[in-house]
């Protein structure tokens, strides 16, 4: 039986309809380290960390899809649960198409301006090369990117996460083979890993593509004719804000991370950052997973002006994420060195390095649960400028100023802590958000 955005969620009906994004998140987090694992053991160390330079300068631009998604999908979303579908695909579309004309720009800019950047974080000589090289044919599939990103929120609110799934599933396969056989088998070094990921690209944004736009799809949502909403537009950007500011702040801090490591230890401090991002991604995927299955549902009880269902989700969710983050905080503990091994076993010292920097970055995964998870609350509740108020305070004020700080203090032990303190006054700010704007929305 199909689970409606407008039932009552038991935990176990909640489990189960966020269960496919949970996944997909997940999968889309185990196969975006694959590149990572593939260049690190079969092309080399310089070559990962050229990786890891160039990384944030892409996942920065494309958090422009994800705000477009999650802004996007919590409008229509509401719009659902006030019975106007019709104006709701006329909204979707239009956003669609909107994402993938600032991508083409995007990609543009990118493709010009990757040498210049690598240059200002350092990069020369071959790591210099690696980085153009990667990034130059990563930035030339950016709408393709930019769409994979947004349709991950559209499908939910769909009522589709299985599907969801299923294209992420594909396209995470997609990229795993062909890394194999450009990186291992046909010696194409990080080129074959760019070609790789651009392709798994094309095949999460163009399923999509065809699904929305046939006619009769069995979901509520369908590609057509549109006009230009400059109101909706603006109030999907202040809606998605947050999750545009929390991925571009990310690259942005990323930058620094890379330069004080550059500083404090050289190509194996960015190497050993990019192995804790990569191990990071998968536990912080369970968070942003649930966040992007149950907002819609948040959004059209909104909509409907059901607070009592509003209450029941923000219960559940609180307990779900405080719960949930002090498990992986666990389960990260154990899982430290086998899974650093996975990309460092060739230099022990690195390695080494490598397992005490993560077991102390886990620390932070208890805090983050919870302010991804409010961030997202408050998207779906529409109050886009709190949300994006959490996300640029965890993900940039706070990261910016611990980082900058700490290692002053604590030299490279800094860099690692600087996390854990980030998240943690995040934490303070979301509780206090949750605590004051509990009347005004009933929840």
């Amino acid at each position: 039986m199909q689970i409606q955005l407008s039932d009552h969620f038991t935990y176990r009906k909640l489990f189960r309809y966020v269960l496919p994004s949970i996944l997909m998140m997940l999968f889309t987090s185990t196969y975006s380290i694959v590149d990572g694992f593939f260049v690190s053991n079969f092309v080399g160390k310089t070559a990962f960390a050229a990786v890891n330079l160039i990384m944030p300068l892409v996942l920065g631009v494309s958090s422009v899809g994800f705000m477009l998604g999650t802004g996007g999908s919590a409008i229509v979303s509401m719009t659902l649960g006030q019975g106007k579908g019709g104006l709701a695909n006329r909204y979707f579309s239009m956003v669609v198409y909107a994402t993938f004309v600032l991508g083409c720009i995007f990609a543009a800019v990118g493709f010009v301006a990757s040498p210049v950047i690598a240059r200002r974080l350092g990069a020369a000589g071959e790591l210099l090369a690696f980085c153009v090289a990667y990034g130059r044919i990563l930035f030339a599939f950016m709408p393709f990117f930019m769409m994979q990103t947004m349709f991950q929120s559209f499908f939910v609110v769909a009522e589709k996460p299985t599907y969801n799934l299923k294209v992420t599933v594909a396209a995470g396969l997609t990229n795993i083979v062909l890394d194999y056989v450009f990186i291992k088998t046909l010696g194409w070094g990080i080129q074959g890993a760019a070609w790789a990921t651009a392709t798994s690209y094309l095949v999460g944004s163009v399923v999509p593509l065809v699904y929305f736009f046939r006619q009769h799809n069995s979901s509520p949502l369908r590609l057509g004719a549109t006009g230009w909403y400059g109101r909706v537009f603006l109030k999907t950007c202040t809606n998605g804000s947050s999750e545009m500011v929390s991925n571009l702040s990310a690259s942005v801090v990323g930058f620094l991370y890379n330069l004080q490591l550059m500083k404090y230890a050289g190509e194996d401090g960015v190497a050993a950052y990019g192995v804790i991002m990569y191990a990071g991604f998968i536990f912080i995927a369970i968070f942003i997973g649930y966040s992007i299955g149950s907002s819609p549902i948040v959004s059209y009880h909104y909509g409907a002006g059901n607070k009592a269902e509003l209450h029941n989700m923000f219960r559940k969710g609180l307990t779900l994420m405080t719960v949930g983050g002090l498990v992986l905080v666990g389960l990260g503990e154990l899982a430290a060195r086998p899974v650093v091994a996975l990309f460092t076993s060739y230099d022990v010292a690195l390695m080494e390095m490598t397992v005490f920097a993560a077991r102390i970055c886990t620390l932070s995964f208890v805090f983050a649960a919870v302010n991804i998870w409010g961030s997202g609350f408050f998207t779906a509740l529409n109050n886009g400028l709190v949300s994006a108020l959490i996300s640029f305070l965890r993900t940039l004020v706070f990261q910016v100023t611990t980082i900058l700080l700490l290692p002053l203090l604590f030299g490279l032990n800094g860099v690692w802590f600087s996390m854990v303190t980030a998240d943690f006054l995040a934490t303070v700010v979301t509780v206090v958000f949750l605590v004051r704007l509990r009347r005004r929305y009933g929840y």
